[in-house]
Protein backbone atom coordinates (compact mmCIF):
# COMPACT_ATOMS: atom_id res chain seq x y z
CA UNK A 1 0.00 0.00 0.00
CA UNK A 2 1.45 3.20 -0.49
CA UNK A 3 2.95 5.83 2.45
CA UNK A 4 0.32 7.09 4.58
CA UNK A 5 0.59 11.32 5.30
CA UNK A 6 1.12 11.67 8.77
CA UNK A 7 0.91 15.42 8.96
CA UNK A 8 -1.61 16.81 11.52
CA UNK A 9 -3.20 13.71 11.67
CA UNK A 10 -4.46 14.43 15.42
CA UNK A 11 -6.43 16.94 16.65
CA UNK A 12 -7.67 18.49 19.40
CA UNK A 13 -11.07 18.84 20.01
CA UNK A 14 -12.35 19.21 23.15
CA UNK A 15 -14.38 22.28 24.28
CA UNK A 16 -13.58 24.78 26.58
CA UNK A 17 -16.64 24.73 28.24
CA UNK A 18 -15.60 20.87 30.03
CA UNK A 19 -13.32 21.93 32.92
CA UNK A 20 -12.84 18.04 34.51
CA UNK A 21 -9.56 18.34 32.67
CA UNK A 22 -10.41 15.33 30.24
CA UNK A 23 -8.63 15.70 26.95
CA UNK A 24 -10.01 14.69 23.33
CA UNK A 25 -8.10 13.99 20.03
CA UNK A 26 -9.26 12.91 17.04
CA UNK A 27 -6.97 10.61 14.73
CA UNK A 28 -7.75 11.77 11.64
CA UNK A 29 -7.81 8.74 9.40
CA UNK A 30 -10.17 10.46 7.00
CA UNK A 31 -7.19 12.30 5.78
CA UNK A 32 -5.17 9.44 4.21
CA UNK A 33 -6.70 8.53 0.90
CA UNK A 34 -9.94 9.72 -0.66
CA UNK A 35 -11.43 5.68 -1.50
CA UNK A 36 -9.04 3.53 0.76
CA UNK A 37 -10.96 5.92 3.33
CA UNK A 38 -9.94 5.53 6.96
CA UNK A 39 -9.46 2.47 8.50
CA UNK A 40 -9.94 0.30 5.39
CA UNK A 41 -6.52 1.02 3.98
CA UNK A 42 -5.21 -0.98 7.40
CA UNK A 43 -8.18 -3.65 7.21
CA UNK A 44 -7.24 -4.51 3.46
CA UNK A 45 -3.15 -4.01 4.11
CA UNK A 46 -2.73 -7.97 5.23
CA UNK A 47 -5.74 -9.50 2.73
CA UNK A 48 -3.82 -7.52 0.07
CA UNK A 49 0.13 -8.83 0.96
CA UNK A 50 -1.59 -12.33 1.16
CA UNK A 51 -2.89 -12.30 -2.19
CA UNK A 52 0.54 -11.29 -3.80
CA UNK A 53 2.08 -14.14 -1.48
CA UNK A 54 -0.22 -16.73 -2.80
CA UNK A 55 0.00 -15.29 -6.24
CA UNK A 56 -3.63 -14.83 -7.04
CA UNK A 57 -4.56 -12.83 -9.73
CA UNK A 58 -8.27 -11.11 -8.47
CA UNK A 59 -9.40 -10.16 -5.82
CA UNK A 60 -13.57 -10.34 -4.54
CA UNK A 61 -15.30 -8.82 -2.04
CA UNK A 62 -19.16 -8.57 -0.72
CA UNK A 63 -21.34 -5.01 0.44
CA UNK A 64 -23.79 -3.30 -0.54
CA UNK A 65 -24.55 -0.51 -3.00
CA UNK A 66 -22.93 2.33 -0.62
CA UNK A 67 -20.63 0.04 1.19
CA UNK A 68 -17.26 2.04 2.25
CA UNK A 69 -15.20 -1.65 2.08
CA UNK A 70 -16.74 -1.90 -1.98
CA UNK A 71 -14.58 0.84 -3.08
CA UNK A 72 -11.73 0.64 -0.78
CA UNK A 73 -11.06 -2.49 -2.17
CA UNK A 74 -11.66 -1.49 -5.72
CA UNK A 75 -8.70 1.35 -5.40
CA UNK A 76 -6.66 -0.89 -3.49
CA UNK A 77 -7.41 -3.35 -5.94
CA UNK A 78 -6.32 -1.25 -8.57
CA UNK A 79 -3.29 0.63 -7.12
CA UNK A 80 -1.96 -3.30 -6.44
CA UNK A 81 -2.49 -4.49 -10.22
CA UNK A 82 -4.85 -6.80 -9.26
CA UNK A 83 -8.61 -7.19 -11.02
CA UNK A 84 -11.52 -6.80 -8.27
CA UNK A 85 -14.55 -8.28 -8.30
CA UNK A 86 -17.41 -6.95 -5.93
CA UNK A 87 -20.36 -9.11 -5.00
CA UNK A 88 -23.22 -6.07 -4.09
CA UNK A 89 -25.91 -6.88 -2.18
CA UNK A 90 -29.75 -6.02 -4.18
CA UNK A 91 -30.62 -5.72 -7.53
CA UNK A 92 -28.84 -4.35 -10.18
CA UNK A 93 -30.06 -0.45 -9.53
CA UNK A 94 -31.24 1.77 -12.72
CA UNK A 95 -28.94 4.69 -11.56
CA UNK A 96 -25.55 3.70 -9.48
CA UNK A 97 -24.83 5.00 -6.12
CA UNK A 98 -21.58 7.12 -6.22
CA UNK A 99 -19.74 4.53 -4.40
CA UNK A 100 -20.91 1.65 -7.73
CA UNK A 101 -19.83 4.39 -10.25
CA UNK A 102 -16.35 5.10 -8.48
CA UNK A 103 -15.71 0.90 -7.86
CA UNK A 104 -16.41 0.89 -11.72
CA UNK A 105 -14.15 3.45 -12.60
CA UNK A 106 -11.09 1.51 -10.70
CA UNK A 107 -11.53 -1.60 -12.78
CA UNK A 108 -14.23 -3.58 -10.20
CA UNK A 109 -16.56 -5.94 -12.16
CA UNK A 110 -19.70 -5.55 -9.75
CA UNK A 111 -22.23 -8.35 -9.88
CA UNK A 112 -25.49 -7.87 -8.32
CA UNK A 113 -27.15 -10.45 -5.93
CA UNK A 114 -30.59 -10.51 -4.81
CA UNK A 115 -30.59 -10.63 -0.84
CA UNK A 116 -32.13 -13.83 -1.10
CA UNK A 117 -28.93 -14.57 -2.57
CA UNK A 118 -26.21 -13.40 -1.23
CA UNK A 119 -25.44 -14.80 2.05
CA UNK A 120 -26.01 -18.32 0.04
CA UNK A 121 -22.72 -16.69 -2.78
CA UNK A 122 -20.93 -15.72 0.15
CA UNK A 123 -20.65 -19.00 1.49
CA UNK A 124 -20.00 -20.84 -1.71
CA UNK A 125 -17.81 -18.74 -3.56
CA UNK A 126 -15.69 -18.66 -0.31
CA UNK A 127 -15.41 -22.86 -0.39
CA UNK A 128 -14.88 -23.29 -3.69
CA UNK A 129 -12.99 -20.29 -5.48
CA UNK A 130 -9.50 -21.16 -6.42
CA UNK A 131 -8.09 -18.45 -8.57
CA UNK A 132 -9.26 -15.93 -6.39
CA UNK A 133 -8.35 -14.48 -3.32
CA UNK A 134 -11.80 -13.75 -0.86
CA UNK A 135 -11.09 -11.30 1.09
CA UNK A 136 -14.40 -11.47 3.44
CA UNK A 137 -17.51 -8.26 3.95
CA UNK A 138 -16.43 -5.15 5.53
CA UNK A 139 -12.91 -6.97 6.07
CA UNK A 140 -14.01 -8.93 8.89
CA UNK A 141 -11.22 -11.84 9.55
CA UNK A 142 -7.77 -12.37 10.97
CA UNK A 143 -5.73 -10.51 8.71
CA UNK A 144 -8.23 -7.67 8.64
CA UNK A 145 -7.21 -7.41 12.60
CA UNK A 146 -3.88 -7.79 12.06
CA UNK A 147 -4.27 -4.65 10.03
CA UNK A 148 -6.55 -2.66 11.93
CA UNK A 149 -3.75 -3.31 14.89
CA UNK A 150 -1.24 -1.01 13.26
CA UNK A 151 -3.99 2.01 13.16
CA UNK A 152 -1.70 1.93 16.79
CA UNK A 153 1.63 3.29 15.21
CA UNK A 154 -0.07 6.78 14.16
CA UNK A 155 -0.66 7.66 17.64
CA UNK A 156 1.52 7.58 21.02
CA UNK A 157 -1.15 5.23 23.43
CA UNK A 158 0.66 5.64 26.42
CA UNK A 159 -0.64 9.05 26.28
CA UNK A 160 -4.47 7.75 26.21
CA UNK A 161 -6.71 6.00 28.96
CA UNK A 162 -9.40 5.50 26.31
CA UNK A 163 -9.72 4.33 22.67
CA UNK A 164 -13.11 5.31 21.02
CA UNK A 165 -14.73 4.07 17.52
CA UNK A 166 -17.39 3.64 15.56
CA UNK A 167 -18.27 -0.10 15.31
CA UNK A 168 -19.33 -2.36 11.75
CA UNK A 169 -18.20 -5.85 11.94
CA UNK A 170 -15.84 -5.28 15.21
CA UNK A 171 -13.05 -6.00 13.16
CA UNK A 172 -11.27 -2.42 13.91
CA UNK A 173 -12.29 -2.67 17.86
CA UNK A 174 -10.62 -6.30 17.49
CA UNK A 175 -7.28 -4.73 16.59
CA UNK A 176 -6.98 -1.79 18.88
CA UNK A 177 -8.08 -3.97 21.42
CA UNK A 178 -5.34 -6.30 20.45
CA UNK A 179 -2.35 -3.46 20.74
CA UNK A 180 -3.95 -1.73 22.96
CA UNK A 181 -1.74 -1.20 26.69
CA UNK A 182 -3.28 -2.12 30.30
CA UNK A 183 -4.29 1.04 31.27
CA UNK A 184 -6.23 1.36 28.71
CA UNK A 185 -9.88 1.22 27.55
CA UNK A 186 -11.45 0.41 24.18
CA UNK A 187 -14.73 1.70 24.14
CA UNK A 188 -16.91 0.43 20.98
CA UNK A 189 -20.17 2.04 19.41
CA UNK A 190 -22.06 0.18 17.54
CA UNK A 191 -23.60 1.66 14.55
CA UNK A 192 -26.29 -1.84 13.96
CA UNK A 193 -29.60 -1.98 16.00
CA UNK A 194 -29.62 -4.69 18.80
CA UNK A 195 -26.32 -6.00 17.17
CA UNK A 196 -25.81 -8.13 20.64
CA UNK A 197 -23.71 -10.68 18.82
CA UNK A 198 -21.02 -7.60 18.49
CA UNK A 199 -19.17 -8.77 21.60
CA UNK A 200 -19.01 -12.16 20.82
CA UNK A 201 -17.57 -11.34 17.03
CA UNK A 202 -14.88 -9.32 18.60
CA UNK A 203 -14.07 -12.28 20.82
CA UNK A 204 -13.51 -14.39 18.20
CA UNK A 205 -11.18 -12.07 16.62
CA UNK A 206 -8.92 -11.64 19.46
CA UNK A 207 -7.92 -13.75 23.01
CA UNK A 208 -7.28 -10.49 24.58
CA UNK A 209 -9.25 -9.79 27.85
CA UNK A 210 -12.12 -8.21 26.83
CA UNK A 211 -12.59 -6.67 30.75
CA UNK A 212 -11.00 -3.26 29.15
CA UNK A 213 -13.51 -3.29 25.76
CA UNK A 214 -17.01 -1.94 26.35
CA UNK A 215 -19.72 -1.87 23.84
CA UNK A 216 -22.11 1.43 23.63
CA UNK A 217 -25.53 0.04 21.86
CA UNK A 218 -27.42 3.32 22.23
CA UNK A 219 -26.26 5.29 19.36
CA UNK A 220 -26.87 3.90 16.36
CA UNK A 221 -29.81 6.44 15.65
CA UNK A 222 -32.51 3.64 14.41
CA UNK A 223 -29.63 0.73 12.60
CA UNK A 224 -27.12 0.80 10.17
CA UNK A 225 -27.14 3.90 7.99
CA UNK A 226 -30.09 4.87 9.27
CA UNK A 227 -30.20 8.71 11.11
CA UNK A 228 -32.14 11.55 12.27
CA UNK A 229 -32.35 15.16 12.07
CA UNK A 230 -30.49 15.61 15.75
CA UNK A 231 -27.93 13.59 14.15
CA UNK A 232 -27.50 15.85 11.29
CA UNK A 233 -27.82 18.96 12.84
CA UNK A 234 -25.08 17.54 15.90
CA UNK A 235 -22.67 16.94 12.55
CA UNK A 236 -23.58 20.15 11.11
CA UNK A 237 -22.66 21.67 14.50
CA UNK A 238 -19.23 19.55 15.07
CA UNK A 239 -18.22 20.61 11.98
CA UNK A 240 -18.72 24.70 12.45
CA UNK A 241 -16.67 23.84 16.07
CA UNK A 242 -14.03 22.02 15.24
CA UNK A 243 -14.14 21.80 10.84
CA UNK A 244 -14.11 17.96 11.07
CA UNK A 245 -16.25 16.60 8.74
CA UNK A 246 -18.25 12.68 9.45
CA UNK A 247 -20.16 10.37 8.18
CA UNK A 248 -23.54 9.91 9.15
CA UNK A 249 -23.10 6.03 8.98
CA UNK A 250 -19.92 5.42 11.12
CA UNK A 251 -18.08 8.70 12.49
CA UNK A 252 -21.14 11.22 13.30
CA UNK A 253 -22.84 8.19 15.32
CA UNK A 254 -19.27 8.25 17.72
CA UNK A 255 -18.92 12.02 18.10
CA UNK A 256 -22.13 12.22 19.00
CA UNK A 257 -21.71 9.51 21.11
CA UNK A 258 -18.59 10.56 22.87
CA UNK A 259 -20.27 14.17 23.34
CA UNK A 260 -22.87 12.99 24.86
CA UNK A 261 -20.63 10.30 27.26
CA UNK A 262 -18.71 13.52 28.68
CA UNK A 263 -21.93 15.46 29.45
CA UNK A 264 -23.00 12.52 31.04
CA UNK A 265 -19.44 12.16 33.22
CA UNK A 266 -19.25 8.43 32.00
CA UNK A 267 -15.26 9.13 31.60
CA UNK A 268 -13.10 9.96 34.70
CA UNK A 269 -11.40 13.04 35.60
CA UNK A 270 -8.30 13.84 33.93
CA UNK A 271 -9.10 11.17 31.02
CA UNK A 272 -7.33 11.12 27.91
CA UNK A 273 -9.57 9.90 25.13
CA UNK A 274 -8.61 9.34 21.50
CA UNK A 275 -11.80 9.13 19.19
CA UNK A 276 -10.38 7.42 16.11
CA UNK A 277 -12.13 8.64 12.42
CA UNK A 278 -12.56 5.65 10.45
CA UNK A 279 -13.13 7.80 7.14
CA UNK A 280 -16.17 6.89 5.18
CA UNK A 281 -17.24 10.08 4.26
CA UNK A 282 -18.48 9.53 0.55
CA UNK A 283 -21.53 7.93 2.07
CA UNK A 284 -23.00 11.52 2.57
CA UNK A 285 -23.23 11.96 -0.97
CA UNK A 286 -26.37 9.64 -0.75
CA UNK A 287 -28.14 12.69 1.43
CA UNK A 288 -29.74 15.46 -0.51
CA UNK A 289 -27.86 18.38 -1.59
CA UNK A 290 -27.47 20.91 1.50
CA UNK A 291 -27.92 18.37 4.05
CA UNK A 292 -24.71 19.07 5.33
CA UNK A 293 -22.71 22.15 4.96
CA UNK A 294 -19.71 20.53 4.46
Amino acid sequence: MEEIDLKNIITDIIPASYTSGIKVDVLRLDKIHPFISGNKIFKLSKYIEEAKQLNKKTIATFGGAWSNHILATAAACQLNNFKSVGYIRGEEPLDFSFTLKEAQKTGMQLVFLPRDEYDNKKREINHTSKDVYIIPEGGYGSSGVEGAATISDYYSAKDYTHICCAAGTGTMTAGLLKRSLPHQQIISLSVLKNNLQLQEDIESLTSIDNKRLTIIHDYHFGGYAKHKKELINFMNTFYSQTSIPSDFVYTGKLFFGIMELLHKKFFPSNSKILLIHSGGLQGNLSLNNGTLIF
